[in-house]
C-alpha cells in the first residue's frame, strides 16, 4: 500500500510539472489566411501600347508599315517606361526633348499636351520618325536600309548621319546602305556614333525577337 501511494504521489507530481510546462509554452499561432496570388498588370499594360503603336504607326506611315518598327524602338529609347527621363531631359517612351516635342506637336492638332502621357509621347516620336523618314527620300537610300538611316537621325541628329553619308562617299563606298556609315562613323568628328549604332542594332533585334503579334518570343 505504501508502495502504491508512492507510485501514485510520483504520476501526481509528473501530471503537476506537465500542466506548468504547458502553461508556459506560448499557444501555437493560427494558420495564415490563404492568399490570392496578384495579378501582374504588365500584360495589360503592353496589350494597350502594342495598340497604341499600331495606331499611329498605321496613321502615319500607312497599313503596309511593319508597328513593331516602333515598338522596338520604344524599348530600345526607355523599355517602353512612361516616366523614364534621360540625364539631358528626354522624357518618356520615345525619350523625346520638350523642344521636339513642341515641334512635332505643331505638325498634328490631334497629339495631346502632355509629354509624359504614353499615347501622346508614342504619337509624336512616329510623327517624328515619319518626319525623318521623308527626309532620306528613296531616291537616295535603299529602302531596305530606310529605317536605320531613320532611326540613326532619330537618335544622334539628321547631320551626323548626312556627314557619315558624305564622308563613305568620299571613300567610294555605298552611300545608299547603312553599313557603309557603320563603317566611316568612328570618323565623323564629335559624332557619339557608338550609341547611335548600337541603337539601331537594338530596335533591329528587337523585331527580329518578336512574334507577329508583338510579343519577343526569342533570346
Amino acid at each position: 500500500m505504501r508502495r502504491a501511494t508512492c507510485v501514485l504521489a510520483v504520476i501526481l507530481t509528473t501530471m503537476a510539472a506537465s500542466a506548468r510546462l504547458l502553461a508556459q509554452t506560448p499557444a501555437a499561432a493560427p494558420p495564415a489566411p490563404a492568399t490570392t496570388p496578384k495579378v501582374s498588370s504588365a500584360t495589360a499594360v503592353n496589350d494597350r501600347l502594342d495598340d497604341t503603336f499600331r495606331k499611329y504607326a498605321k496613321r502615319f506611315f500607312g497599313p503596309g508599315v511593319d508597328w513593331r518598327l516602333f515598338k522596338a524602338q520604344g524599348m530600345a529609347e526607355s523599355g517602353l517606361n512612361p516616366e523614364a527621363v534621360s540625364h539631358v531631359g528626354a522624357r518618356g517612351i520615345m525619350q523625346l526633348m520638350p523642344s521636339t516635342w513642341q515641334d512635332v506637336r505643331s505638325m498634328s492638332s490631334s497629339i495631346g499636351e502632355h509629354i509624359n502621357d504614353p499615347e501622346w509621347n508614342i504619337a509624336a516620336g512616329i510623327l517624328y520618325d515619319r518626319t525623318l523618314y521623308k527626309a532620306w527620300a528613296a531616291s537616295t537610300l535603299d529602302e531596305a536600309h530606310r529605317f536605320q538611316f531613320t532611326f540613326g537621325s532619330y537618335n544622334a541628329g539628321m547631320s551626323y548621319v548626312q556627314r557619315a553619308q558624305k564622308l563613305a562617299q568620299e571613300r567610294a563606298l555605298d552611300t545608299r546602305i547603312w553599313p557603309s556609315i557603320e563603317f566611316v562613323a568612328p570618323d565623323v568628328p564629335r559624332w557619339r556614333h557608338e550609341e547611335t549604332i548600337t541603337y539601331v542594332q537594338r530596335i533591329m533585334t528587337f523585331v527580329e525577337r518578336m512574334n507577329p503579334n508583338g510579343k519577343i518570343v526569342k533570346k
